[in-house]
């Protein structure tokens, strides 16, 4: 699960890095006046900031899941043991009363 959550981090946070990186290019080469190209590049900026922030958010939120999926399984997990030693705690009694009516 931390793999896949590291590859979609990997994987958004090059998308991000990429597009942030084709969008300043592109303002920059762009026959604009300077207050123009400013403005392109905070809304690009924001845009990316926004992007970012969703991204985030998601994989968060999957990782919040994998979080509540492990408490789950490691409850079930002790439940079962706990179940397996009391099993065994009744047979050893048994057999101890067993052995104790024999002498």
């Amino acid at each position: 699960m931390a793999n896949k959550e590291s590859s979609a981090l990997e994987i958004t946070l090059s998308f991000l890095i990429g597009t942030a990186t084709g969008f300043v290019l592109g303002v920059l080469f762009a026959p604009t006046s300077g207050e123009e190209t400013r403005k392109k590049l905070h809304e690009g900026a924001k845009k990316t900031g926004e992007a970012a922030k969703d991204s985030y958010e998601k994989i968060a939120k999957e990782a919040e899941k994998g979080i509540n999926i492990v408490k789950e399984k490691t409850s079930e997990g002790i439940d079962s043991i706990k179940e397996f030693v009391e099993k065994k705690k009744s047979e050893i009694t048994k057999k101890t009363q067993e052995l104790n009516k024999e002498e």
